[in-house]
């Protein structure tokens, strides 16, 4: 027997624990399965009872008969190990695990040298609406019918499985699998979206997550469902929040746990999206298509019949860069609000639909379509659907309208936010990168692999990976002689002193010796633990450009680049992508970086060499192929960019720490 049959197609479920009280959440599984018409064998495992709820029941597993493919296992933590002995002296091939406290415990790794596959712990189940199979605690499942569809879902909270099956049956969409992963102790999410994505069953696969475990098992998981031609798509808990050691540069405090999971996510094809209406929602404008990978801002042509509920869309398009156009149109809106009838109304929408002048259609209905469902509707189905997205938003609550539309495969929103969050969503849509070969980096043998480099030892770095960086050297006490014609920067060097001008450990602009003397002197009055200076030669440039590598916890090596300098991360203009990229993917970075305009020729002014800073930022990046690299962070701010050229003047490199 596969695991997806196991999990999801089980000829019969032990429930181990399960309560003769109906009214305990261990008694659910048991009155889910009979109420929704699981069609095989039920096995409550109960010590002190001989029936539960009409079943017999059998005092452990040792003692129930005949093959069990799950166990739903519902005994206190402390019991849960002797459950999975249980199971893999049986021969059950999957337990899922409702209690707490195993994972803490660690014993995952015996139940697989048991033969055991493990759903949880801390898991509400799965469900399998198709197949009539209920087996979870989750209360949502005490509605009487469960709205059967093509969306699968997998979860990290077990409370979402009801809420998005709820939801959803309120609007007409229906699921196929919905699974709750608990902690992840065995059996992941990367690992179920795989199964998933071989389910002839399913079309769409929804993510509701609260980390991401397994990056690279996810990765793979999603590209094996956009191969099958399956959408993936995440709403992500904690947008908010920052990783624990950001501080240590701008890159860090730029590229944080969720620009690094934005970066993540398009770089394997997952659709994310900001809004739990829009995950609900969302499913019928993606089913059956690919991503638009558009290269320019997307283009959305709107039909309605209410002037104000289709502003209200609008305007979050425009927070989103999304253009409203009208073909033929002065009015960025087609509005058929005093002229509707059913075939002007449909005629408007396959014109739009056919032309090539947009990239999506919104009908935007008002009032009617609470109550004359059929009149508001018919117009919009009886369109002629292509590749092209249609979305739906129903101003007034109307629920027949919704599953109206659900029925015949419309993507139809509640509010004009999740409406709009969706057709964004849809649009930044890319399909997963697919990386070119890149040459791999060495890390030099003379160089530390703990703590934090020296700015001289930082260059040093740079200038191995191919990076130009600033003609410097090293002038020690007492008379800091150095041979870098002036003018030159001087610059306290030691590892300790990560941002030099807020510490005033920089002196800019040292036009002779005598300068740089009461430079030197003074400044290190003020880090007086700095003895030697680094000496550099002043460059100037058309731009400064901040290039950054960071290793992040979750998703492993990213790349970015935006606007330089000390204002950097106030800024915040800059692009990400997982490392390494290529040339040609860092000039798609640059070019998204709006403070680097300049470079590209803006309003004449004179061109950088952009070419140049996509070479470093290509070069940085590949300190993730170091074999064994020991960078937690790396970062040139600024990089300064030239008519011809770039060059390094500023560096800094943190290592991981050490175990």
């Amino acid at each position: 027997m596969t695991l997806a049959q196991a999990l999801f197609a089980p000829r019969a479920v032990a429930l181990v624990g399960a309560s003769g009280d109906a009214a305990k959440n261990s008694a659910r599984p048991l009155r889910f399965l009979k109420k929704h018409g699981y069609a095989g064998r039920i096995v409550p495992i109960n010590a002190s009872r001989s029936k539960v709820l009409g079943e017999p029941a059998f005092g452990s597993l040792a003692e129930a008969p005949g093959a069990i493919d799950h166990a739903f296992i519902m005994t206190p933590g402390d019991w849960v190990e002797r459950a999975i002995d249980e199971c893999g002296a049986r021969g059950v091939p999957v337990a899922t695990i409702f209690s707490d406290g195993f994972a803490d415990a660690g014993p995952e790794g015996a139940a697989r040298e048991l033969g055991v596959r493990v759903l949880g712990p801390n898991s509400m189940g799965l469900i399998d609406v198709p197949g009539r199979v209920a087996l979870t605690v989750n209360a949502v499942l005490e509605m009487d019918a469960l709205p059967a569809g093509t969306t699968s879902f997998v979860s990290h909270s077990g409370t979402m499985l009801g809420t998005v099956l709820s939801r959803g049956a309120a609007r007409g969409l229906g699921f196929a699998k919905l699974v709750s992963v608990g902690n992840e102790s065995d059996i992941g999410t990367g690992e179920l979206v795989e199964l998933l994505a071989e389910d002839p069953g399913t079309k769409v696969i929804l993510l509701f997550l609260e980390t991401v475990r397994d990056d690279a098992r996810l990765a793979a998981a999603a590209r094996k469902a956009h191969a099958a031609g399956k959408p993936v798509v995440a709403y992500k808990l904690g947008r908010s929040r920052l990783g624990a050691a950001l501080a240590r540069s701008h890159t860090g405090a730029l590229a944080g746990e969720d620009a690094a999971l934005d970066a993540y996510f398009r770089d394997c094809g997952i659709v994310r999206v900001d809004m739990l209406e829009t995950l609900i929602e969302i499913a019928p404008l993606l089913s059956g298509r690919t991503p638009p990978n558009l290269p320019r801002a997307a283009r959305v042509a709107v039909v309605t019949t209410t002037g104000g509920g289709a502003a209200s869309v609008v305007d979050r398009l425009g927070m989103f860069g999304i253009e409203t156009v009208a073909p033929d149109s002065e009015s960025p809106i087609i509005d058929l609000t005093m002229t509707a009838t059913a075939e002007r109304y449909t005629a408007a929408l396959d014109d739009l639909l056919a032309s090539p002048q947009c990239d999506g259609v919104l009908a935007v209905v008002g009032s009617s379509a609470q109550f004359h469902p059929q009149l508001a509707v018919d117009p919009i189905v009886r369109s002629k659907r292509n590749a092209k997205p249609l979305a739906v938003f129903l101003t007034p609550h109307a629920e027949r309208s919704l599953a109206l539309l659900a029925e015949r495969g419309v993507a139809a929103f509640r509010t004009p936010e999740a409406c709009a969050d969706a057709l964004a969503a849809y649009f930044a849509w890319r399909s997963p990168r697919t990386r070119a070969a890149a040459a791999s980096a060495e890390w030099p043998p003379d160089l530390p692999r703990r703590g934090r480099l020296d700015e001289r030892q930082a260059l040093k770095l740079l200038a191995s990976l191919g990076i130009s960086v600033v003609a410097h050297a090293i002038a020690q006490p007492p008379g800091y002689a150095h041979a870098i014609p002036y003018p030159v920067a001087a610059k306290a060097l030691s590892a300790d002193i990560l941002h030099k001008t807020e510490a005033g450990a920089v002196c800019l602009g040292i036009a002779d010796r005598a300068e740089l003397d009461r430079g030197i002197r003074a400044m290190l009055e003020r880090v007086p633990a700095s003895r030697a200076v680094l000496v550099q030669k002043m460059e100037s440039g058309l731009a400064e450009a901040i290039v950054g590598y960071r290793d992040d916890p979750v998703v492993g090596p990213i790349a970015l680049v935006g606007a330089g300098g000390t204002l950097a991360e106030i800024y915040k203009d800059y692009a990400l992508r997982l490392a390494p990229v290529s040339e040609d993917e860092a000039e798609e970075m640059i070019a998204e970086v709006k403070g680097l305009a300049t470079l590209r020729g803006y309003r004449a002014l004179p061109r950088g060499d952009v070419r140049a800073l996509a070479k470093a930022v290509a070069a940085l990046s590949r300190l993730a192929l170091i074999a064994g690299s020991p960078v937690a962070e790396a970062e040139i701010n600024p990089l300064i960019v030239k008519r011809e050229g770039v060059v390094a003047v500023d560096g800094l490199v943190a290592m991981k720490e050490q175990d």
